[in-house]
């Protein structure tokens, strides 16, 4: 009998490209960098606060390129749970609150090793554009135009929506194929380049990609113990960031760009992330000199949003359920349970009981590893 007919795989992606010298060069270079890193002792505090301040440069440099009006600082303090206003900038605190979120949540997911999908790509776009209680964000409706900001011509037209379902779900299923062959850096390039090309959503492609890139690199094993922020390097040099997106003269997707060859932003990408990791190398090697020690069992035991709270104790002895909040991006009642279930653990003790002023500090277990991460906050 006959019934309906199965329907057609989506075609997967298949990028052109060829491992030039300058690819293969900084492929070497990135892992001579990473295994510096990943065998050098680092005091578990020491570790902490660097984690923190790569994850803020990224969250301000990945907003700033997309037209963030927070400095650093005010960014920095936003993210710590401070009360300075920005009175007629709110979305820009709002930006800066979704995305710091939105990098815990992707290095939570590469620790547990979760498999790309466009589900997962639509939950992180939601915690960018949206925050940590937004739904999946569908792909866009309708046509979308990058103009530039001062001539209004258009630099790039994307494909059309009909065809960003298709091209979604071949981007994820060439990354999940190639995963185990070739090299993950390189993997995170192409994937950020064509997430910006199908450019799937009105708002957000940017950091959504950025973002996407890092998940990548954290899954592959290259998080480098999140000490590095390569979107502070794109925002330093935006027409090489965007000269080598724009992979073929013609603006229009169809023109030309769907079979562009992509090793001129390959050689960009790697070089970058290289430069990168030298840095956070040159750090490892300076801290092996100071003579640290590795990190103890019981702080290699805890999750990125307790390591994210941990350094909160750098700068203050007891913390409030509205801190953990800030700090997190999440709701007071979701730190609640989260903090409830830390003092449960033995990470957390209850110095306040009082329901109006309740707050916490750390186990006599972690309060040990202060010291080292209130010193090198100083600095």
């Amino acid at each position: 009998m006959g019934g309906m007919p199965e329907p057609s795989p989506r075609p997967t992606w298949q990028p052109r490209y060829t491992f030039s010298p300058a690819v293969v060069r900084a492929l070497l270079e990135i892992e001579a960098a990473r295994a510096v890193v990943d065998h050098t002792p680092f005091p578990p505090m020491v570790a902490e606060e660097l984690r923190r301040r790569a994850r803020i440069r990224s969250t301000h440099y990945s907003t700033r390129i997309e037209g963030n009006r927070l400095t650093l600082a005010e960014a920095e303090e936003v993210l710590t749970g401070g009360r300075m206003p920005f009175h007629g900038r709110e979305r820009d605190v709002t930006e800066v609150r979704n995305y710091w979120n939105a990098l815990l949540r992707i290095e939570e997911w590469a620790a547990r090793g979760v498999p790309l999908t466009e589900d997962l790509i639509q939950r992180l776009h939601a915690l960018v554009e949206h925050g940590p209680r937004a739904r999946p964000t569908p792909y866009r409706d309708g046509q979308n135009v990058i103009r530039d900001s001062e001539t209004g011509t258009i630099v790039y037209l994307p494909p059309e929506a009909r065809d960003v379902p298709d091209l979604m779900g071949g981007l994820v299923s060439w990354v999940e194929r190639e995963r185990e062959d070739l090299p993950v850096p390189l993997i995170a390039g192409l994937a950020h380049y064509q997430f910006v090309t199908i450019h799937p959503y009105f708002d957000g492609n940017g950091r959504t990609a950025r973002l996407l890139a890092t998940f990548l690199l954290h899954r592959g094993g290259y998080g480098l113990n999140g000490f590095f922020s390569l979107e502070e390097y794109h925002a330093r040099d935006l027409s090489a960031y965007y000269g080598s997106l724009a992979a073929h003269p013609h603006h229009n997707y169809y023109e030309g760009r769907a079979e562009a060859d992509l090793t001129p932003w390959l050689e960009y990408f790697l070089q970058v992330l290289a430069a990168v990791f030298d840095t956070a190398s040159k750090e490892a090697l300076k801290a092996a000199g100071e003579g640290f020690v590795a990190e103890p069992e019981a702080l290699r035991r805890l999750d990125p949003r307790a390591r994210a709270v941990l350094g909160l104790f750098a700068r203050q002895e007891r913390v409030s359920g509205r801190d953990v909040a800030m700090t997190l991006g999440l709701s007071e009642r979701m730190a609640r349970e989260l903090v409830r279930d830390w003092v449960e653990e033995g990470f957390l003790e209850i110095v306040d009981a009082s329901r109006r002023a309740r707050a916490y500090t750390l186990s006599a277990v972690y309060r040990q590893f202060i010291g080292n991460l209130s010193a090198v906050h100083r600095q």
